[in-house]
């Protein structure tokens, strides 16, 4: 199991009941179910990725977060989770606010854009980064919200939406704690925070 979705997996207590936002083929929620005995649903745009959910047997339904959950009821789940989707979304701050409405805890990951192997690559190369978690050309990225910690901690302060904890992911290994956030945003590749209302 990658170090993101067992530190997801630890945030998510047993036997709740799930959101999974932008759930592709459904990997992290069949984690969950068979870690967690979560129950819950996927929701993810992809038909394809929809289709590979169904047949390991999830429950999903083709969905667009940007267009909400206006189906979903207020605080009817435990948490709703968005891992490694919230820089695709063309209206984050929309996306976000129906987190934290549909469900009691959201749990919101994604990669770091100033990590300092993207800030050197960008200095020396004078191009747009590539690496394992950003595998894509500038012109092909689904990425269309570059984000980083620094951004996502004055995001949420600026809207009173408490940050529950913080996960920084580097190299498959995680730190958390006071300190560990003052140099996360440029230590840090990757970011988990479990947020509330």
């Amino acid at each position: 199991m990658n170090l993101n979705y067992k530190i997801v997996c630890d945030l998510v207590k047993e036997n709740s009941k799930i959101l999974d936002l932008g759930s592709s083929d459904g990997t992290l929620f069949e984690i969950l179910k068979k870690e967690k005995n979560v129950v819950g649903l996927g929701v993810e745009i992809n038909q394809d990725s929809v289709i590979a959910s169904l047949e390991k047997g999830l429950s999903v339904v083709q969905g667009d977060l940007d267009k909400g959950l206006g189906e979903f009821k207020d605080k009817s789940y435990d948490y709703a989770i968005l891992n490694q989707t919230l820089q695709s979304t063309k209206n984050p701050e929309f996306v976000i606010w129906e987190m934290l409405r549909v469900a009691k805890k959201s749990i919101v990951s994604f990669p770091n854009f100033a990590y300092w192997r993207v800030r050197f690559y960008l200095f020396f190369k004078g191009k747009m980064p590539k690496s394992k978690m950003l595998p894509y050309e500038w012109y092909d990225t689904p990425n269309v919200h570059l984000l980083t910690i620094a951004d996502f901690f004055e995001f949420c302060k600026k809207r009173n939406i408490k940050i529950e904890k913080s996960v920084y992911l580097t190299r498959n290994k995680s730190r958390s704690g006071f300190l560990i956030k003052n140099i996360a945003n440029f230590f840090s590749q990757e970011v988990i925070f479990v947020i509330s209302k």
